[in-house]
């Protein structure tokens, strides 16, 4: 026994030296040798991830491979090997990885999300851009985004005259979430003037579980033993029901919508854009006229599954970047100040901006740039897995490897970025409408990049050139706003933004004429 437990490990280390030195002769990329069994070296990680990762990067290279568990993963925090993963290799690292979120959450690998790359895919993703997310699309309901920033903006400016402190956490979610479901179906879940009480509450509480639930990471992909003692902490029961309530509840909307078109959806199909009294067409209400001429594709599970991934995918990642973008700028007041200063030299002080003024404020989308950059919103990107054989870097990639992009790593490397920790948004001035190649990309590259990107790139100036336009923005206190990242789905403020807001002298004559 005492020799067993003197030679263990000794052939523990033999065992990791010997793997260290074929992983040499196969070409993979440098890995950290300390690769345990059975967990490999998911002992590293700490959260945030991006953040572990990055340190991991630093001390072995923009290009890692990793063993998390039984799966293998690669690494990438540079632009050049960024470029040969999404650009080089964009079909090869096309796939997703089968998660336990994608088996549930993405209706057993089935949405634009979650589905392997191939037709399915494709016709979704088609579907995504052109019927739904297109310029023409955005554009028709522009009128919906205008409004939502209205009712906020009197909103702010009541809660002002009553000395308020405003929650801008709060704000921006309930404006996107309402900017996002008036699109799709219609309806205003938050706020004033809801009109069904019991649907806004069961709405509200699927956003808060959808979040929380599908932004947790589950161990059991990793590592397949966990799987042979049950649902362990009942994630998948969990994911299971969440699913099963946020498929009733937009099954109910596509129904609510079959109803009121009725016999006319071939009328409405002959109008356009507009239904039959001129007003512009919801999405599901697109979809649903696609389902009279394709029946057998546009299914009712195909429509559930394309607006619920709208709703995920344009919420949290929208109002996240607001609120790290006013907290940088109530940080940095001479910021705040020159960005008010063009808005009121280029609009003057008779009307609202909307969205057609956005292309004559450069520095308000330096600063939207420069916020996305210090603060991704999918800080790690969505991940990816290689369906075939691929090259990185001079490297052998197997097949099967997932991908991570560390977009947050690359997005604040000082080697790339001039003093990266710094709120600077003049550094954009004369680009700040170019991505500067694969060295700031929020929204992901090549076939997968997000869809939703012309949304937002609407909707967050939009709404921070009117908050800016109409208020004086303060700190609370003295002290500097916490920038502390929380944990979750996307980057949140550990700490919710609250703020002071004044209503400057033209406030109310522009949001009460």
């Amino acid at each position: 026994m005492d020799t067993l437990c003197l030679y263990l490990p000794l052939v523990f280390v033999l065992y990791i030296i010997t793997k260290h030195f074929f992983n040499k002769l196969r070409n993979l990329p440098p890995s950290p040798i300390l690769n345990l069994p059975i967990i490999g070296h998911l002992y590293l990680l700490k959260k945030p991830i991006y953040r572990s990762l990055a340190k991991i990067s630093d001390s072995y290279g923009p290009i890692l491979l990793l063993q998390f568990g039984s799966r293998r993963v690669l690494v990438v925090s540079s632009p050049s090997a960024a470029e040969d993963c999404l650009s080089k290799n964009d079909i090869v690292f096309a796939n997703r990885p089968r998660l336990i979120a994608g088996k549930h959450i993405g209706s057993n690998y089935t949405t634009v999300g979650w589905a392997p790359y191939g037709d399915h895919w494709r016709n979704l993703r088609r579907i995504s851009s052109i019927e739904l997310l297109s310029n023409h699309r955005l554009q028709m309901l522009q009128h919906i985004r205008v409004d939502e920033v209205n009712v906020m903006l009197k909103r702010l400016y009541r809660a002002s005259e009553a000395h308020q402190t405003v929650d801008a956490k709060t704000a921006f979610f309930e404006l996107t979430m309402n900017v996002m479901m008036r699109m799709i179906a219609g309806k205003r879940y938050y706020g004033e003037n809801v009109e069904d009480i019991e649907a806004a509450n069961l709405f509200r509480e699927i956003v808060v579980e959808s979040f929380h639930t599908a932004g947790t990471w589950h161990m059991a992909d990793y590592l397949p033993v966990l799987r042979w003692l049950g649902d362990v902490g009942g994630v998948e029961k969990r994911l299971m029901k969440l699913q099963e309530k946020r498929e009733k509840f937009m099954q109910e909307l596509v129904e609510e919508w079959k109803r009121r078109m009725g016999s006319s959806a071939a009328t409405c199909g002959a109008l356009g854009d507009s239904d039959a009294g001129g007003k512009k067409r919801t999405m599901i209400e697109v979809l649903l006229t696609l389902q009279d001429e394709e029946p057998e594709f546009y299914t009712d599970s195909i429509i559930r599954n394309l607006t619920l991934a709208l709703l995920v995918a344009g919420t949290d990642t929208s109002a996240g970047t607001m609120e790290w973008a006013l907290s940088l700028l109530l940080n940095n007041p001479r910021v705040l100040k020159k960005a008010q200063n063009e808005i009121d030299n280029h609009i003057g002080r008779e009307r609202l901006m909307d969205e057609s003024d956005l292309v004559d404020l450069p520095y308000l989308r330096c600063i939207v740039n420069e916020t996305m950059r210090m603060y991704p919103t999918a800080p790690m990107l969505v991940p990816h897995e290689s369906s075939g054989r691929s090259t990185v870097g001079g490297y052998h990639i197997p097949r099967g490897t997932i991908l991570l992009v560390n977009a947050w790593s690359i997005q604040n490397d000082p080697k790339i970025w001039e003093d990266p920790r710094k709120f600077n948004p003049e550094r954009f001035e004369g680009h700040e409408r170019t991505a500067d190649g694969l060295k700031l990309m929020p929204f992901g590259f090549g076939r997968r990049r997000c869809p939703g990107e012309g949304l937002a790139l609407r909707i967050v100036p939009l709404v921070l050139g009117s908050i800016i336009q109409c208020f004086d923005w303060e700190r609370v206190g003295k002290e500097m706003v916490d920038m502390t990242e929380g944990f979750g789905l996307t980057t949140p403020k550990a700490q919710p933004l609250m703020a002071k807001c004044n209503p400057r002298p033209i406030a109310a004559k522009l949001l009460f004429p």
